[in-house]
């Protein structure tokens, strides 16, 4: 069943009360096992308990609560899994629920609402089981440095709980205190969020619909969110003067959706900082931090002009999209790892007036015949051309002349079937091409004489074709070859990235983010 979240702000209506339905059993090899459902809104989930989970339940309650002791139908021995029996049960425990849930209607018991499993689902028994948490590893994971992982069903729980307006410690439990969480949020710096796709555990609660505010997070550098809804996650924002890593996936529908997500408030806006020109209603500031984005397996089908509110971004990943053409990159001055595979793109045409510092480019898994707009790259080291359509030697050509080019991978393109397909490429590099990784593989002294083969019977039709026609005009000896790339003898070659995920600077067992 699809849930229907409940309403994000100030006016969120009163809590329903809770139900609990036991709707059936189920014989488990010598005994019975209850089912029930727990309702609360439009949130269902269920739980499966055996009559004596039901008795350890009521002991402790009689006990701790005062409760009448014969408020449980009593045990029986004979004939307990007979089918006349059960169905008496089954009706007698729901009433024994419906009865305990009336009794309790705020906060229920501690051990009630572990019995219905409120810590998963419910939003006191959440918060209150997060709170817990905190308070006896919250420091610890602070000072570890840790990646925090959280759900946003939890993220939801807490964000409802500060709209209700109630007391921060509704259960009377010091260690549920609402404080703890806030505390550790303020000055958390490694989050990661990461949702579910389809319902959540035994409920049908759709996690990834849920909204949530992260407004509480004040000191965030790195921060990692997955299956959420871009459009129900508010409060990222703040996080703009100090996030220096952010990767939103399988989330997104547009670059606008992350970068300003208050965008629909405005028909007009400027980046922070802009020199203005006509009529604007908005300034924006800028992520002024943010220097490595990960926007990948998203829906995004264009480089929008949000991207001038990132312009201290080195690496930026958009791979797995929708991308049609590269635009707008002209005002990432700092960028130098950009990551467009497996998007739609077609054509490279002017794509060096908006990459002029790049130097790791990962054009993989596109719809590339022509490579005619690489060819002014000139800072380019590391270049994935692989899975493309690039047919023609010629095409090449076009990064042949690249002074800094190193790692070239061109593999499962229609001219990588051609015979002698790696000494044809590498010829195309000239003298620069024992330099040349190509496909992974370092070029071999066999090879590279292949490669002079080549180029002695290349110049040997250039030669015969002038003197054929002798008042035709050769370009190539008046034609000015672009600056030679020139690295400090102490600097270490660049190494062509392994997987097309960007840097993240820190790991741990609850995080996926890693050390480059």
């Amino acid at each position: 069943m699809a849930t229907v979240a409940r309403s994000f702000g100030p006016e969120r209506e009163a809590e329903p009360a809770k139900e609990a339905r036991v709707v059936g059993s189920e014989l488990v090899d010598t005994y019975t096992v209850y089912i029930i459902q727990v309702t609360d809104g439009n949130h269902e989930w269920t739980v499966k308990h055996r009559y004596s989970d039901f008795h350890d339940l009521h002991e402790k309650l009689v006990a701790q609560k005062k409760i009448d002791k014969n408020l449980l139908p009593p045990k029986k021995i004979i004939g307990k899994n007979s089918r006349s029996l059960v169905e008496k049960r089954e009706k007698d425990l729901e009433v024994y629920l419906q009865t305990l849930l009336a009794t309790f209607p705020g906060v229920a018991p501690r051990v009630l609402a572990h019995f219905l499993h409120f810590q998963f689902y419910e939003i006191n028994g959440i918060t209150a089981a997060l709170a817990e948490e905190l308070f006896e590893k919250g420091e610890q994971l602070l000072g570890a440095g840790e990646v925090f992982v959280i759900r946003p069903l939890q993220l939801y729980a807490v964000t409802q709980q500060l709209q209700q307006g109630k007391p921060t410690c509704a259960s009377g439990d010091a260690k549920t205190d609402l404080g703890h969480i806030l505390d550790f949020t303020c000055r958390l710096k490694y989050l990661k969020v990461s949702g579910t796709e389809g319902p959540f555990g035994t409920s049908n609660i759709q996690e990834q619909l849920l909204p949530f505010d992260l407004s509480i997070f004040k000191s965030l550098h790195q921060v990692e969110i997955s299956h959420c809804d871009a459009k129900h996650i508010q409060g990222l924002v703040a996080s703009k003067p100090t996030l220096a890593t952010m990767s939103i996936r399988f989330a997104a529908t547009s670059m606008k959706e992350v970068l300003i997500p208050e965008a629909s408030e405005f028909d007009e806006w400027e980046p922070e900082g802009t020199a203005l020109e006509g009529p604007v209603t908005a300034v924006i500031p800028t992520w002024q931090a943010l220097t490595t984005l990960d926007l990948s397996h998203n829906s995004i089908s264009e480089i929008d002009e949000s991207v001038k509110l990132i312009p201290k971004i080195e690496f930026l990943d958009l791979s797995h999209n929708g991308v049609l053409v590269v635009d707008n990159l002209q005002h990432l001055y700092n960028l130098v790892h950009l990551d467009l595979s497996y998007n739609k793109l077609s054509s490279l045409k002017g794509v060096h007036t908006k990459l002029g510092n790049i130097k790791t480019l990962n054009l993989a898994g596109n719809l590339l015949e022509s490579l005619s707009g690489l060819h002014k790259l000139y800072s380019l080291v590391n270049l994935d051309l692989s899975n493309n359509k690039i047919e023609q030697m010629a095409e090449v050509g076009s990064i042949g002349s690249l002074p800094c080019l190193e790692h070239v991978l061109l593999l499962n393109n229609p001219l990588s079937i051609i015979p002698d397909y790696r000494t044809k490429v590498l010829a195309q590099f000239g003298e620069r091409a024992s330099e040349v990784c190509l496909d992974n593989t370092v070029t071999t002294e066999k090879e590279l004489d292949t490669v002079e083969v080549l180029k002695a019977i290349q110049k040997a039709k250039e030669v015969k074709s002038k003197l054929s026609n002798p008042e035709k005009k050769v370009g190539e000896d008046c034609r000015l070859s672009p600056a030679p790339c020139i690295r400090p003898s102490s600097s270490p070659p660049t190494v062509a990235p392994t997987s097309a995920s960007l840097p993240q600077p820190i790991l741990s067992n609850q995080g996926i983010l890693g050390d480059e």
